[in-house]
């Protein structure tokens, strides 16, 4: 009975969180705030009240539980409250019944975000702050700076400290590029040729005649994986086990770059994997890693240039791999779907992709003629 009343309400917003993320949005705003009310505290001690905005609570749940939605960007979250503060001020000065000034201040707050594209809902209780305690009880038009930037400008470094640095994830949102950052040229990428194109999404929000607080980045990010459930759908369970090459051939860290350059042109292979004693992939070598270490720009003879430094001609110390090595590699596990490679060997610029176990141990390599043949081999059943 009780779901069924809930249902009438609609879906809980909070259910479509996992555990973890509302865990660390609590400890995140927790953090926040306290960090806010002494910043705060400490620029100003002079001033005894009001060295918090109401409206920073609201801003604070958008940037740490829903940090991907247009609202939720720096700069619709400060340009927004600095609007809003002007505006509310200015309308606090007006004669005019409470309702009557809450309606105007309302009215030209939404105007003013429409217009200038920083629509932050948070910002509207800006605006009507000094509208209903008055001019005076906020210091006038010093409202603006304190404590609304203050407060919100605190609030993006501290989102850009913990969305970058603690949870690894980007913010603020770019636009998804519409040209090959990889090997840098304007053609798009190669799924975007043959999938979702950006302009299709655009045109698409644009005759959904509705408001989605999502970014276009986001939308594409759907559609792949609903493409990849797809294909797994369609062709089967194929993993990465059942089409990885089993026989590595590895180096060690300690390894010269003249074993290991011997090893590359012996085996006629781009790229070796980097291990270490229990056989965890800690980086990678490729051919790429020894023109760019050589510094081979500006040579006449490159190749002998490149050949001087592999074998350490001139130099004191005997260089290793780690010296050139890539130390973040991406890798997949050898349960994984083959639907998971496709991004990477297509739109990532990888053509080979370490595969390890439920250990981290590697247990084999995965490379585009690899996935090539697995689609052909289910395309012709």
């Amino acid at each position: 009975m009780l779901k069924d009343v809930v249902r009438l309400f609609g879906t809980p917003v909070a259910s479509s969180l996992q555990r973890k993320d509302q865990c660390l949005a609590l400890l995140a705003s927790f953090i926040a705030m306290t960090c806010i009310g002494l910043v705060s505290g400490w620029l100003t001690p002079q001033v005894q009240t009001l060295f918090l905005v109401a409206s920073v609570g609201p801003s604070m749940v958008l940037i740490f539980v829903v940090p991907n939605s247009p609202f939720s960007q720096p700069y619709p979250l400060l340009m927004s409250h600095f609007l809003a503060a002007i505006i509310g001020v200015s309308c606090a000065y007006l004669p005019l019944d409470l309702f009557l000034t809450g309606a105007i201040g309302l009215t030209l707050c939404m105007l003013a975000m429409f217009a200038l594209g920083c629509v932050h809902p948070p910002a509207a209780a800006t605006t009507m702050m000094p509208i209903i305690v008055g001019p005076a009880a906020v210091g006038g038009f010093n409202f603006v700076v304190f404590p609304v930037l203050i407060n919100m400008s605190i609030l993006i470094i501290l989102a850009l400290v913990f969305h970058r640095c603690w949870l690894k994830k980007e913010y603020p949102v770019h636009a998804t590029p519409t040209s090959d950052l990889i090997h840098q040229y304007e053609d798009t990428s190669p799924l975007v040729r043959v999938g979702l194109h950006p302009d299709d999404l655009t045109s698409a929000l644009k005759d959904f005649d509705a408001y989605l607080n999502i970014t276009e980045k986001d939308l594409t990010q759907v559609y792949e994986l609903a493409q990849q459930k797809a294909y797994t759908r369609k062709f089967g369970e194929i993993r990465c086990k059942h089409i990885m090459s089993c026989d590595v051939i590895t180096i060690s860290e300690a390894a010269t770059l003249e074993a290991t350059w011997a090893l590359l042109r012996k085996h006629k292979v781009e790229i070796l994997p980097v291990i270490d004693q229990v056989k965890r992939v800690i980086g990678s070598v490729s051919l790429a890693d020894y023109f760019r270490w050589a510094d081979t720009k500006g040579y006449d003879r490159p190749f002998q240039r490149l050949d001087d430094s592999v074998t350490g001609e001139g130099a004191e110390d005997t260089p290793t791999i780690s010296d050139i090595m890539a130390r973040a590699v991406v890798t997949v596990k050898h349960s994984d779907l083959i639907a998971s490679l496709v991004p990477l060997l297509s739109d990532k610029g990888m053509h080979h992709v370490p595969v390890v176990d439920d250990n981290q141990k590697l247990v084999g390599i995965v490379a585009q003629s690899d996935l090539i043949a697995a689609l052909y081999s289910r395309s012709v059943q």
